[in-house]
């Protein structure tokens, strides 16, 4: 097996961007006004990456374990605006509940992996740490997201459904079962169809930096294994804990669903 792991200049890099040419050039013979966002998506992911790289590259020489939840936590938060961002019909900010049940959920789940499973020395190395983190909360965000639109799509077009089982007595927790139930589901699905045709039709990215790096095969199949294990599980507590705490947001102290 070859170790070796083929560089690649800024020059071939530029090369790529054709494709983003061609896209550009066919979004404007069908006028479908993509330019704008095919820009600055472009721009974009160029700076971020590059900033990303250079920091990546002071934390793995530091490894300073405040340096590294630092950045992790700074990670979290935008992946917390983001989700924030693209919630709508709601009036009020879930920036404090999303962040807080990313931060517990992926946190526990990152340290289980690291500590009883792949246990680097130390735990908390870097080159470990960061990419498992940021996989965690790339997979996870968008399928919070889903969850909390699901529920607040719901719960305004179940309104007078809910008010009716609210004024018959039943709480918060009873009149919302149903539409709890299937915004948590919704955010589950995409993880489970991902187990579901991993291997079949496509090789995931784990995989397939660890093959394009010279690692054997099946040590990159054990990886990717653990990394959908961990995925699905870190988006399962994430989203029933930031659900729990939405629905209770989404009701006052009275136990009336608020104007949201």
């Amino acid at each position: 097996m070859n170790d070796l792991v083929l560089n690649i200049g800024w020059g071939q890099v530029a090369l790529t961007a054709v494709l983003l040419f061609l896209t550009g050039l066919l979004s404007l013979m069908m006028r479908l006004n993509l330019e704008k966002e095919l820009l600055i998506g472009t721009i974009r992911t160029v700076v971020q990456l590059s900033l990303l790289g250079y920091l990546l590259n002071i934390v793995f020489a530091v490894e300073n374990l405040l340096l590294v939840l630092l950045l992790f936590s700074g990670m979290i938060l935008a992946a917390a605006f983001t989700i924030n961002g693209r919630i709508k019909n709601r009036k009020h900010s879930f920036m404090v509940p999303v962040f807080f049940s990313m931060f517990l959920s992926y946190f526990a789940v990152a340290l289980f992996v690291l500590v009883l499973v792949v246990r680097p020395q130390p735990w908390y190395l870097p080159q470990y740490f960061i990419p498992i983190a940021g996989m965690i909360i790339g997979n996870s965000m968008n399928a919070l997201a889903l969850a909390i639109d699901t529920w607040f799509d719901d719960v305004s077009t179940q309104r007078s459904s809910i008010e009716l089982y609210l004024s018959l007595g039943a709480t918060p927790e009873e009149s919302t079962a149903t539409i709890f139930k299937n915004a948590v589901r919704k955010g589950m699905i995409p993880s489970i169809n991902a187990m579901m045709t991993v291997g079949l039709v496509s090789i995931p990215g784990m995989m397939t930096g660890q093959i394009l790096a010279g690692a054997n095969p099946m040590l990159a199949v054990k990886y990717q294994v653990v990394i959908m294990f961990m995925l699905v599980g870190s988006t399962a507590i994430s989203t029933i804990i930031a659900m729990l705490i939405v629905r209770k947001k989404s009701f006052t102290e009275a136990q009336t669903l608020k104007n949201d």
